[in-house]
């Protein structure tokens, strides 16, 4: 495959704080699937997800591809499912408090601070879904990585085209280091020498709330980035989130409320002043290190005082 055909982001003259985001349960209170789509194929939405562990189990096929094997089955004959009617159940999803303007007003922050603030979903939820929503069609997302259908010539989905799990879903946060975005990019796999990695792990915050969430976070965590656990503002509960803490899985954990002065918005604000600060402290060790390889290269010597 010619690589050559692949637009890859280059590394910036300011630093870069790439946000990546679990949808379900982390920017909505509930599965996407379930706020519309299963109740217009007439299943009880609690009766769909257990069939779809049924066949799961009985197949030993993974959960995304059989809620995608459900989503095609009963949508025949009951709706047409294309993109546009996917799209249009994702305009119709619910959000947690403050959303819709949250990508804006954090990248605003980075602005005024010099720091470069991207948002990224990495999600096992539906790209279709995702990409009808209000914040996607206003352009908040530098990517959307996510399940999505394969749609024949009718336009209607057949397919899965893409499946995104908990164990896979760490791929794209390589993919973001490196700024190698295409999912049929080979590139992500290439050596890239520390000093042109665009968003080194430090610079990588991964938001989500359940277990499916918990390798990305480990990755995360693990390479010097931060792991935040979020929680429904409206039940209060905690248990996940202190779990994920306890076990190192996270560095810090806040309501899911984005709205303007919240807990999570003086967490990443935090962040995003520490990233300033730090990026400034590895240019000039970058710069004091090029500056002591040339001089090397060029057969200068050093002499210690005595």
């Amino acid at each position: 495959m010619d690589q050559k055909r692949f637009e890859r982001k280059k590394k910036e003259d300011r630093p870069v704080l790439a946000i990546c985001y679990d949808f379900d349960r982390t920017l909505s209170p509930d599965d996407m699937q379930a706020q519309g789509f299963i109740q217009s194929v007439g299943w009880d939405t609690d009766a769909f997800w257990q069939d779809t562990d049924r066949i799961s189990e009985d197949h030993k096929m993974d959960q995304n591809l059989a809620y995608m094997l459900m989503m095609v089955t009963e949508a025949e004959g009951n709706v047409i499912m294309n993109r546009e009617a996917l799209a249009d159940y994702g305009a119709k999803v619910e959000l947690f408090p403050g959303v819709r303007d949250w990508f804006e007003r954090i990248r605003r922050y980075g602005e005024e601070k010099g720091v470069i603030v991207e948002h990224y979903i990495i999600s096992s939820g539906l790209k279709e879904m995702i990409d009808g929503t209000e914040m996607a069609r206003n352009g908040a997302f530098t990517a959307v990585y996510a399940s999505s259908f394969y749609f024949n010539e009718r336009g209607v989905a057949t397919w899965p085209a893409m499946v995104v799990n908990y164990t896979n879903k760490t791929q794209f946060l390589f993919r973001i280091e490196k700024g190698v975005l295409d999912v049929n990019d080979p590139g992500v796999n290439e050596y890239f020498p520390p000093d042109q990695i665009r968003v080194p792990f430090r610079n990588i915050v991964y938001i989500g709330d359940s277990d499916t969430d918990i390798p990305c976070m480990k990755l995360v965590n693990t390479y010097g980035g931060h792991a935040i656990a979020v929680y429904n503002p409206h039940t209060g509960n905690r248990k996940k989130a202190y779990q994920m803490m306890q076990e190192n899985r996270v560095k810090y954990f806040a309501p899911a409320d984005y709205r303007e002065g919240t807990e999570i918005e003086m967490l990443l604000q935090a962040i995003i002043d520490r990233t300033a600060g730090n990026e400034r402290l590895e240019s000039i060790h970058y710069r004091m290190r090029n500056e002591m390889m040339n001089g090397l290269g060029s057969g200068e010597d050093y002499q210690e005082e005595d």
